[in-house]
């Protein structure tokens, strides 16, 4: 069986974050992930973006 290593990046993903939800925040990224066509990760993703430019302003 080979190794599975998944697809090449520079930008590895070494780090993990757990986090609790209540239902209604989950929902809002589950139903955001499926509008965009995008993994939930990549919503909190953007969000957090949003949030500094934000503060950046």
């Amino acid at each position: 069986m080979s190794p599975r290593t998944g697809r090449p990046t520079t930008n590895k993903k070494t780090k993990r974050l757990e986090i609790r939800l209540a239902p209604d925040e989950l929902e809002l990224i589950e139903e955001c992930s499926k509008i965009l066509n995008i993994s939930k990760t990549e919503v909190i993703n953007k969000g957090v973006k949003l949030v500094k430019a934000e503060i950046n302003k």
